[in-house]
C-alpha cells in the first residue's frame, strides 16, 4: 500500500476537525440532542444575575397612536381644531392639517395615577404593573427602515434581531422548542421576515414563525409511523455529521442537524402547544379566545400561547397583529374607527396576559414590552388621521425586573417630541438585554472584521427604569 501524502498543515486540520467532532458522534450515538455549542445558544453566559428569563414583545405594527393612548396632553385637547404654528419636521407624507386633539377621554387608574385611554378600559386596570415610557424616539418616519430598525439597532436589512441575539446568546430551556418563536397572526410588518432574521449570526438563531391558521408550522403533523421516521433521522444525521466533520464545522450543516432533530420533536410538541382546549374555560375567556370581534379572539390566542412557550423555555416570543381591515395601527385616515378596533383587538388579551403571568408567578421573571416601530402626530393628516412621529411616542413595559406603575420621560405639551429623558431603540434593547443578564456592550459577535453588537456603539441602561 502506498502511503497518502499529507502535509503538516493538513494533518493539523484534520486532527482539530476530528476532535471537535468526537461530541457530535457521541450525541448521536446515545441518540440525545447536539451539544449546547453546536446545537445552538450558550455564546454567552450571563454577566450578571437575570432579573428576567424570557421576554415577550409585543409588536404594534404600523405605529399606534400614543396622544390618543397613554400619553395624556391637556392642552392638545384645548387647541383641538386650531392651526398647528409650530415648526413641522419633515414627514413621510405633507397633508398635515390642524392640531387634532384626542377624540377619547384620560383618566387616571390605580395607586400609581398612570393616565390611560378609555380605549384600553381592560389594560387601564393593569396600570400599577406597568413601566410606560413617554419619551421614546427612533430614526425613521418609514415603516420598512423604521421596523429593522426596531427589531435589529439599524435601519437596514440584513442585521441579527434582538430575538435572535437573545437566542444566540442564551440558548433555549426547551429541547422541543425553537429559543425564538414570531406568532403570526396574519400581518408579516414592512421589511419582511428579515425583521426576525439572524443576520450574520449562526443559522439556529433566526425566529420561527408559527401561524394562527392550519398547520402552525408545514409539515408538523406527522405523515408516516414515528419510529420509521426515527430511523430516517438517525440516518440523516449519521450523514449529515460526516459532512460537518469534512466541512470544518460549517454553520449551515451544524444548524440542519439543530433543525432536523428539533422539527422531529416539534411534531408532539406544538401541536400540544396549540391545543388550548386544555387551558380551563374561564382561563380562556378571560383572554378572550371566544369574543365576538375576530381579531380579539386570534390576539387572544398569540398571547395565551405566549405565555404557553415560555413556561415551556421559550427564551423569545414575538406578537404580530391580526389584520382588523385598517392598513395595521396606520391611521394615516379614519381615526375613529381604526384607532378603536386595533385597540379593541389587543385590549383584553393583553390585559389577561399581565394577570395570568402575575397569578403564576411568571410575570417576575418575565418582560413584557408593547412597542410600534415610532408614534403619531399631534396635528391632523388630512381632517381625521394622523402621521407618523418618530420625536416622541410611547412604550411600556412590565414585569422582568422593571420598575411597576412607573412614568419615565415626557413629551412637549402637545406630544410631538420628546423633551424629558429620550429612550432611544438602542436603549430599549440594552435595557432588554441588561435585565436578561447581559451587558449590552460586552455582547459583540465578529463579522466584517469588527465586534458587532446588537446596539452598535450606543445604548444606556435607564436604572430609573429598573425595580
Amino acid at each position: 500500500m502506498t502511503p497518502h501524502a499529507c502535509s503538516r498543515r493538513e494533518f493539523l486540520r484534520r486532527s482539530a476537525n476530528g476532535f471537535a467532532m468526537l461530541p457530535v458522534f457521541d450525541a448521536f450515538a446515545r441518540k440525545r440532542p447536539l451539544p449546547r455549542s453546536v446545537r445552538g445558544g450558550g455564546a454567552c453566559r450571563p454577566h450578571h444575575a437575570p432579573r428576567a428569563k424570557a421576554v415577550i414583545f409585543l409588536y404594534m405594527d404600523g405605529g399606534p397612536s400614543h396622544v390618543d393612548t397613554f400619553d395624556y396632553k391637556p392642552q392638545l385637547q384645548k387647541d383641538d381644531g386650531k392651526p398647528w404654528t409650530r415648526p413641522r419636521a419633515p414627514t413621510q407624507f405633507q397633508d398635515d392639517g390642524n392640531t387634532l386633539g384626542s377624540p377619547w377621554r384620560f383618566h387616571r387608574y390605580g395607586e400609581s395615577g398612570l393616565w390611560v385611554s378609555e380605549l384600553l378600559p381592560h389594560l387601564a386596570q393593569s396600570a400599577d404593573r406597568l413601566c410606560v415610557v413617554k419619551s421614546m424616539v427612533a430614526d425613521f418616519s418609514e415603516h420598512t427602515n423604521a421596523n429593522y430598525y426596531l427589531h435589529t439597532g439599524l435601519g437596514l436589512q440584513g442585521r441579527p434581531s434582538a430575538g435572535a441575539w437573545a437566542s444566540y446568546g442564551l440558548g433555549c430551556d426547551s429541547e422541543n422548542l425553537p429559543a425564538f418563536v414570531v406568532l403570526n397572526g396574519g400581518l408579516i410588518p414592512p421589511g419582511g421576515i428579515d425583521c426576525f432574521g439572524n443576520g450574520f449570526l449562526p443559522a439556529h438563531s433566526q425566529g420561527s414563525l408559527f401561524r394562527m391558521r392550519g398547520e402552525p408550522l408545514a409539515n408538523v403533523t406527522p405523515r408516516e409511523e414515528r419510529g420509521r421516521q426515527q430511523h430516517k433521522l438517525d440516518l440523516l444525521s449519521a450523514l449529515d455529521a460526516m459532512t460537518l466533520r469534512d466541512s470544518g464545522g460549517a454553520d449551515a450543516i451544524a444548524a440542519a442537524i439543530h433543525n432536523q432533530e428539533l422539527a422531529f420533536r416539534m411534531q408532539s410538541a406544538v401541536p400540544e402547544l396549540f391545543d388550548l382546549s386544555s387551558e380551563p374555560l374561564a382561563v380562556r375567556q378571560r383572554y378572550g379566545v371566544d369574543a365576538p370581534y375576530e381579531p380579539t379572539r386570534i390576539y387572544a390566542q398569540q398571547c395565551l400561547l405566549a405565555r404557553r412557550l415560555v413556561e415551556r423555555g421559550v427564551r423569545f416570543v414575538e406578537v404580530l397583529c391580526p389584520d382588523t381591515g385598517h392598513d395595521r395601527w396606520d391611521q394615516h385616515s379614519n381615526l375613529r374607527n381604526g384607532l378603536a378596533d386595533n385597540c379593541r383587538m389587543v385590549d383584553q388579551p393583553i390585559a389577561a396576559l399581565l394577570e395570568d403571568l402575575a397569578a403564576r408567578g411568571l410575570l417576575d421573571e418575565t418582560l413584557v414590552v408593547y412597542c410600534g416601530e415610532f408614534g403619531r402626530t399631534p396635528f391632523a393628516q388630512g381632517h381625521n388621521g394622523r402621521d407618523h412621529n418618530p420625536f416622541g411616542f410611547t412604550t411600556w413595559m412590565a414585569g422582568g425586573g422593571t420598575r411597576a406603575g412607573a412614568s419615565y420621560g415626557a413629551t412637549d405639551d402637545y406630544g410631538y417630541a420628546a423633551v424629558e429623558n429620550p429612550f432611544t431603540v438602542h436603549d430599549l434593547h440594552a435595557t432588554m438585554l441588561h435585565l436578561l443578564g447581559i451587558d449590552h456592550e460586552r455582547f459583540t459577535f465578529r463579522f466584517g472584521g469588527r465586534d458587532i453588537r446588537l446596539t452598535d456603539v450606543y445604548g444606556n441602561v435607564p436604572h430609573a427604569l429598573l425595580a
